[in-house]
């Protein structure tokens, strides 16, 4: 997907894009993927503070890094000179109890930053959350008239719903892109601890181990192991949210496959590309996680795929394969 019209779109001298959690999992993958189209006027705000995270950014071009504090200090003056704001930063942590921390870095954050944008005609893109949807009982559609029914289980899904429910409340949906982002997996998260992808841990598990350790299930209506995620390659997640830039379609979009994975399933694609013989164990889900835990997870991409019908997406197989053995065996990053 080539971004042909968007030097057509910012008229005349190109035009900076601002992006928040640049040096993060998912912004630094959208600046590789954007230096690639051949857009290197980016100003990339984030927060160096994780050891080795400033190496997803070698090799990249951008104008300028600063951190989330000097953000408006930038900002201020310079809003003919934008043309687009993509806002991923975030404490994405699904554990942290801090919800104050959370409301300030998640929520009102995002407000200043949606205003800045709306007083200076910038276009806003911003990332959400497929914990907004909770446990999947109401299912996982991206219609924006069944916000308000929506319950996450957890503050981090909260926080970012409660920015959506702003975005509604002031009839502001229909003036931005807000993207949920289902299971992304992928190069550029290994500063992500805990909160990487399944895959990731599932890979030094298997490297130091012999064998994948995954969670018992907690409902009846799953075996050990069956539970389902819609995992998305980090390559697609960022093509897809680029995509928003050649246009001026607005709403909220589900990022996602449309496609169900189990973990044994996607456990045995891991040892093939690992070329080693499929081992599970099954252990006990923690205490802080039973409650709050999402058996069966699929975004419902009809929305997206509507407007983007002859968008590529890669195939689980290919994508596990390839971040096994181009990045993660050879330590690299995108």
């Amino acid at each position: 997907m080539v971004l042909g019209n968007m030097k057509q779109k910012m008229r005349g001298e190109e035009k900076m894009i601002v992006i928040t959690g640049a040096a993060g999992f998912i912004g630094s993958c959208l600046v590789k993927y954007l230096n690639e189209q051949n857009f290197f006027r980016l100003v990339l705000i984030d927060d160096l503070k994780i050891e080795d995270q400033w190496t997803n950014l070698v090799g990249k071009k951008f104008e300028a890094i600063i951190s989330q504090a000097d953000t408006f200090r930038f900002l201020q003056g310079r809003g003919e000179e934008i043309f687009a704001l993509i806002h991923l930063g975030a404490c994405s942590d699904t554990t942290e109890k801090n919800a104050d921390f959370l409301l300030e870095n998640n929520y009102r954050f995002s407000i200043k930053l949606a205003e800045y944008a709306f007083e200076h005609a910038i276009r806003f893109i911003y990332a959400s959350s497929a914990a907004t949807y909770g446990d999947g009982t109401l299912g996982f559609s991206d219609d924006e008239s069944k916000l308000e029914s929506l319950h996450p289980l957890n503050m981090y899904g909260y926080s970012k719903h409660l920015f959506d429910l702003w975005l509604f409340s002031q009839k502001l949906l229909g003036k931005v892109v807000g993207l949920k982002y289902f299971n992304v997996f992928g190069p550029n998260e290994y500063h992500k601890g805990r909160m990487a992808s399944m895959i990731y841990h599932m890979f030094f598990q298997v490297q130091n181990e012999g064998k994948v350790r995954l969670f018992k299930s907690n409902s009846p209506m799953y075996k050990d192991g069956e539970q389902c995620r819609d995992f998305i390659y980090v390559k697609d997640a960022v093509r897809m949210t680029a995509s928003f830039l050649n246009n001026d379609f607005c709403g909220i979009f589900n990022i996602g496959s449309g496609k169900r994975e189990s973990w044994n399933s996607l456990a045995c694609k891991l040892f093939d590309a690992m070329n080693r013989k499929v081992s599970i164990e099954y252990i006990d889900m923690p205490e802080n996680l039973y409650a709050q835990y999402q058996n069966d997870t699929c975004a419902e991409m009809k929305k997206y795929f509507a407007l983007f019908p002859e968008c590529p997406m890669t195939e689980i197989e290919s994508s596990v394969k390839e971040y096994v053995q181009e990045y993660l065996l050879r330590k690299k990053r995108w």
